[in-house]
C-alpha cells in the first residue's frame, strides 16, 4: 500500500507538471544512457527518481553548492535553459541547491550563511565553475572579503566530490591563454597544489552540454557512485571518443569530399570541414550524440567547423582550447616564440625563400668560378674499366682505349 501512493503521489507531481508516466519513462532512459548505461536500466533510474522526488517533499533534498570562479556563467546559463520533461529539470528538484551566485534568490549575508551551513554539514557537492585565479595571492578575485583560491579550498575540503563543470574550471580555459596574467589554472590542479584530496571529476567545453552534468549528478546523487573516469578524470562515456569518431559528416571525409570555402556548393551538400579547421579528429566529446537543445544539433551540424572547446588538459594550463586551436578557421594552430606569433604555413614559406636563396648564390658562385663553362668533364673512358679491361662493362671505341686513367 506505501509502495502504491508513493507512485500515485510521484504521479501526481509528474501530472501537474504537465509529464505523462510515458514521457517520463523516456526522459529515464535519456538519463540512463547519458550517464552511460543502456536504456534496460530506465526502470532503476527511474526508481532512484522517485525516491529522490519524493524524499524532497520530506526534506531530504541532496545539497548541491555552486560556486563561480572566474567565468562568464555561460556554463549555468547553459545547464538554466533547459525546460521540461528535460533531465536538467528532474534532476535539479532531486538537489537542494543551496548556493549558486547566479541562480540563488537570495544575496548579500543570508547566501554566505547558507553556504557556511552546507559546508559545516557535510555531505554535499560542490560544482566549481570558472578558472582558479592564483596571483596576487588570489586576490584577482573577492566574494564576501574572502579570496576566491580561500572560498575554493574551503568548500571543496568537505566536499563528497568536485564537479569542475566547463573547461575554464578545468584547466583555465581561456582566462589560460597566452599572456595569462592571473595566473589561472583548473581546479583539480589547485587543489592537488593546496592538499585537498577530495575527487575531481573534470567536465570540459565552453560552455559544457547541460546533459553532461545530469549524467554525473545521476551516477553521484542517484547511483551513489563516482562515474566511471578516464586518465584525465574525465567521464570516459562522454570523452573517450573523438567528435570526427561520430560525426555525421564522416562518410564525406572518407570520400575526400571537402568544403574549402564558406559559401561554396560543397558547404550547401553538407562536406567535411576539415579544411576549413574543424578540430573534430583531435576533440574528444560526445558532442555529435548528445547534441544540443533536446538533441536538434550541434555545432558541425548547424554547419560550424568544430573549434575544439573541449580540449582541456586538466595539469596543463597552457593546453586550453584557445591556446591550442586560435586561429580557429584555419588549419594549423599558431606557434609562439615569446611574444611572436605565426603560422607553420609562415616557416614552411621561409624556409623555401631560403633555400631557393641559397640556390640562387650557388648558381652565380658557379658561374663566376667559371665551373659553369662548357659544362663538367667527364671520362673518356671510366677508370675502373681501363685498370681492369677483362672484366670491363662499357663499350669503348679503340680510339677511346686510352682515355682512361691508368
Amino acid at each position: 500500500m506505501e509502495t502504491e501512493a508513493t507512485v500515485s503521489e510521484f504521479q501526481q507531481m509528474l501530472s501537474e507538471r504537465g509529464v505523462s508516466r510515458r514521457d517520463f519513462m523516456k526522459l529515464c532512459g535519456a538519463v540512463a544512457v547519458a550517464a552511460g548505461f543502456t536504456e534496460l536500466a530506465a526502470p532503476q533510474v527511474a526508481q532512484a527518481l522517485e525516491s529522490s522526488v519524493i524524499g524532497a517533499t520530506k526534506g531530504n533534498l541532496y545539497p548541491v553548492i555552486w560556486i563561480e570562479g572566474a567565468s562568464c556563467t555561460g556554463c549555468t546559463e547553459s545547464f538554466a535553459q533547459a525546460d521540461a520533461p528535460d533531465p536538467a529539470t528532474v534532476v535539479l528538484e532531486m538537489i537542494s541547491l543551496n548556493y549558486c551566485e547566479t541562480l540563488s534568490a537570495a544575496a548579500g549575508w543570508s547566501m554566505e550563511e547558507a553556504k557556511e551551513q552546507t559546508i559545516e554539514a557535510g555531505n554535499y557537492i560542490l560544482v566549481y565553475e570558472g578558472g582558479v585565479l592564483k596571483n596576487w595571492g588570489g586576490q584577482a578575485l573577492r566574494v564576501a572579503n574572502e579570496t576566491g583560491t580561500d572560498i575554493l579550498v574551503h568548500a571543496a575540503e568537505k566536499a563528497n566530490a568536485v564537479v569542475a563543470l566547463g573547461s575554464c574550471a578545468v584547466n583555465g580555459g581561456w582566462m589560460a591563454a597566452h599572456p595569462n596574467p592571473s595566473n589561472a589554472l583548473g581546479v583539480q590542479q589547485y587543489l592537488k597544489e593546496a592538499g585537498v584530496e577530495t575527487p575531481v571529476i573534470n567536465v570540459p567545453g565552453c560552455p559544457a552540454n547541460p546533459e553532461w552534468l545530469v549524467a554525473v549528478l545521476v551516477d553521484v546523487v542517484l547511483m551513489q557512485q563516482l562515474p566511471a573516469l578516464n586518465g584525465e578524470d574525465k567521464p570516459s562515456v562522454i570523452y573517450d571518443q573523438t567528435i570526427h569518431d561520430n560525426c555525421q559528416r564522416r562518410g564525406h571525409f572518407e570520400n575526400g569530399e571537402f568544403v574549402y570555402e564558406f559559401g561554396s556548393p560543397e558547404e550547401a551538400m553538407g562536406y567535411c570541414l576539415y579544411p576549413l579547421g574543424c578540430r573534430g579528429p583531435q576533440t574528444k566529446s560526445n558532442c555529435g550524440i548528445v547534441r544540443w537543445n533536446h538533441r536538434r544539433s550541434w555545432c558541425v551540424e548547424a554547419g560550424s567547423p568544430c573549434i575544439g572547446c573541449c580540449e582541456a588538459n586538466p595539469m596543463n594550463p597552457g593546453q586550453n582550447w584557445v591556446e591550442v586551436n586560435t586561429p580557429f578557421y584555419k588549419r594549423h594552430r599558431d606557434l609562439r616564440i615569446g611574444d611572436f606569433v605565426f603560422q607553420p604555413g609562415t616557416v614552411a614559406l621561409i624556409v623555401t625563400a631560403v633555400v631557393a636563396g641559397a640556390l640562387v648564390v650557388h648558381g652565380f658562385g658557379m658561374k663566376i668560378s667559371g665551373r659553369m663553362d662548357g659544362g663538367a668533364d667527364f671520362e673518356k673512358k671510366r677508370a675502373w674499366d681501363a685498370k681492369h679491361p677483362d672484366k670491363s662493362i662499357g663499350k669503348y671505341d679503340d680510339g677511346d682505349a686510352k682515355g682512361g686513367q691508368e
